[in-house]
């Protein structure tokens, strides 16, 4: 499913370290679901960073190559004038030229919506749980002794587990390749 995630959601994710706004960026580096990205909605991310947060330049450039190489460039072709926010409106014209199936924000006007054009307007929370936390059902717990004792892993091990199983697979395999 293509998303489109509101600036309020990556400036979350970026000043908020371990937040489930970062979660949810984890989960589309993962490819749980496709991320559509404007200009207008990428410079606001930026100019945030850079105002509020006190970002440097070249914190700010390494951010915007991180989120470029992370969604998809969305061209608008279309204005709209849904919303008295202008910076509102971007999100639902980047929505509307990437055909996303849904778009995520913490903007109360946004979220009052419920829905526009087909296209599903949910909070983070919202989101996590009826897209992501169904992709990512735990799976059965498995058992670990260390120190006669027992302990079992829960989905956040299991899923670190994966993601370092993954990583050292690709790995070997470019080893392999370069031999």
């Amino acid at each position: 499913m293509k998303v489109v995630l509101d600036s309020n959601i990556y400036i979350s994710a970026l000043s908020l370290p371990g937040g489930v706004a970062e979660q949810a960026l984890d989960m589309a580096m993962d490819g749980v679901f496709e991320v559509a990205l404007s200009q207008p909605i990428l410079g606001e991310v930026l100019r945030v960073l850079s105002r509020k947060f006190h970002r440097d330049p070249e914190d700010v450039a390494r951010t915007a190559i991180h989120l470029c190489s992370l969604a998809v460039m969305v061209g608008t072709t279309s204005r709209v004038s849904v919303l008295a926010d202008d910076a509102d409106n971007r999100v639902l014209e980047c929505a509307r030229a990437a055909g996303a199936g849904a778009i995520v924000t913490g903007d109360r006007a946004i979220l009052a919506l419920g829905a526009w054009e087909g296209i599903e307007i949910l909070s983070l929370r919202q989101f996590i749980d009826r897209f992501v936390g169904a992709m990512h059902q735990p799976r059965a717990s498995y058992l670990v002794a260390a120190n006669d004792s027992t302990h079992t892993l829960g989905a956040a091990e299991m899923s670190f587990l994966e993601k370092l199983l993954r990583k050292r697979s690709s790995a070997a395999k470019g080893r392999r390749r370069a031999v």
